[in-house]
């Protein structure tokens, strides 16, 4: 597997495209806005992007998911169904943060607790794990033991224990 991440928004939020390096195939996870900044390195990759994978229906996170969606003709996976109250009101949290964007939309699939997406050959299992929002999710890849976790951790502060996750 092969990553870049692309921090977008004014909060800096880590926006990540990832691959399967066997097939090339390609998710976006997180895409909370700066549609173009994505684009421009999913093109520097050379990858196919198949999908959008949210952890969960923040701003910052999803905002630019349903925009991404339609111009990249590919299906948003996630996140839990208890977040659709976040991403029916995607604009208004955009209006309070001096967001641009933020679209609604339903995804195409909606995630549960031992879920699995994939992302090419490579699997993620779905971690369900509410805290920051009600339906927050994780990926976690088993091998190397990689975890997409959105905003359970933040650069230069602590998360707290009972929320962090082990594999």
């Amino acid at each position: 597997m092969k990553a870049v991440i692309i921090p977008v928004t004014a909060f800096q939020q880590n926006c990540s495209v990832l691959w399967c390096e066997e097939t090339n195939k390609a998710a976006v996870v997180d895409p909370g806005g700066e549609i173009e900044r994505i684009e421009a390195a999913i093109a520097e990759q050379d990858v196919e992007v198949e999908k959008i994978m949210l952890t969960h229906g923040h701003i910052d996170h999803a905002g630019g998911a349903a925009d991404l969606a339609e111009k990249l003709g590919v299906p948003i996976e996630g996140p839990h169904l208890e977040d659709t109250f976040l991403i029916e009101k995607l604009h208004e949290q955009g209006a309070m943060f001096g967001v641009e964007g933020g679209k609604p939309f339903t995804p195409t699939r909606w995630l549960e607790k031992d879920d699995e997406v994939t992302v090419g050959n490579l699997p993620f299992e779905v971690r369900f794990c509410p805290g920051p929002t009600p339906g927050h999710t994780i990926f976690f890849e088993p091998v190397p033991r990689l975890s997409i976790f959105g905003d359970y951790s933040f650069r230069g502060s602590i998360v707290r224990p009972e929320l962090s996750v082990r594999a």
